[in-house]
């Protein structure tokens, strides 16, 4: 019998050039100063991300703020404020801010000359504030080749990048399967082979008895493959909905999308017992430059009134899912 042919979308993912932000990392005078200033920065040059909320937040060492995430309605901020945020002199943001594809930013030739000047002269504020900012701008907001643009400066200025990585990355992954694949720009390069190699810091999965290739075991993964529950989850408060919103409208740097963490709350320690109700998973979008519904102004008011989940309030701990849910 002839087999049915697979119907398959093909995806690339961009992967930043990070040999020079590595080479960086050798002024960081003190590696836990810097990680309680700035979170885990320094494994992502050679790691990626995971898709909820929380486990951002856990994998970056960055708290998710109670505050309105970035959202491109911010002010732009001067040459002086710039200046001020990386200790740099004012007549150096001057010369060097320029524009790509309509929107400001610097070179990174610039920044990364700049970070090894102040690295090499041992100036701790004004390296650490740039070599921060290149990892922004080139491996957690990438918009373009060797340019960090005026998004990751605001976003970079507020230090509250979780919500806009997830919704990039779901913003991706949803504009390129509607439009059947291609270029994905996010903070996800080498999505899959990274999902084998690195999930056991949320997901463990069993032996491996057949000595697959990582391809070929995530195709073949089933419910009984993976252990859900890491106890690094155990104390976390769950961002369960945001304002008018039943789920959570997340804003990325290239529009908003809605995201659904009661689908995730297995491999945060909690039971999935029955099949959601089709309200709490509501699918709302829009891109940027093109929301004849005032979406974002609606995504930025919810995040106004975050409504988070403990542990008292869902339940006794069970990585299981009932046949009600899976069904």
């Amino acid at each position: 019998m002839e087999r049915p042919k697979r119907h398959t979308k093909k995806y690339n993912f961009r992967q930043p050039d990070v040999k020079e932000l590595r080479n960086l990392t050798s002024y960081v005078l003190d590696p836990l100063g810097f990680k309680a200033r700035y979170g885990k920065l320094l494994p992502l040059l050679t790691t990626h991300l995971l898709p909820t909320l929380e486990e951002y937040s856990h994998l970056i060492g960055i708290p998710i703020l109670d505050q309105v995430p970035f959202n491109g309605l911010e002010r732009i901020p001067s040459a002086r404020e710039i200046a001020s945020l990386l200790h740099i002199d004012e007549d150096l943001i001057k010369a060097n801010l320029t524009t790509k594809g309509g929107i400001q930013g610097f070179p990174s030739e610039f920044l990364i000359a700049q970070a090894t000047f102040y690295g090499k002269a041992r100036s701790e504020d004004a390296f650490e504030a740039l070599f921060v900012l290149l990892i922004y701008g080139l491996v957690l907001f990438p918009n373009f080749d060797k340019f960090v643009d005026m998004n990751a400066i605001r976003i970079f200025s507020v230090l509250n990048p979780v919500p806009t990585l997830l919704g990039d990355a779901y913003f991706s992954l949803h504009l390129r399967n509607a439009q059947g694949g291609g270029v994905i720009v996010c903070c996800l390069p080498l999505l899959y082979k990274w999902f084998i190699s690195h999930l056991p810091q949320t997901v463990i999965f069993k032996e491996n008895k057949s000595c697959l290739r990582w391809s070929q075991r995530l195709m073949s993964l089933t419910n009984d493959d993976i252990s859900w529950y890491d106890r690094v989850y155990d104390t976390v408060q769950i961002i369960d909905y945001c304002g008018e919103f039943l789920n959570v409208p997340l804003l990325g740097t290239c529009g908003g999308i809605s995201y659904n963490p009661i689908l995730a709350r297995r491999q945060l320690g909690f039971p999935l017992k029955d099949k959601p109700h089709n309200i709490l998973l509501e699918g709302v979008f829009f891109q940027e430059g093109k929301d004849p519904q005032g979406l974002k102004a609606r995504f930025v008011r919810a995040w106004r009134s975050i409504h988070k989940k403990s542990r008292n309030e869902l339940g006794p701990k069970n990585c299981i899912a009932l046949e009600p849910y899976t069904s």
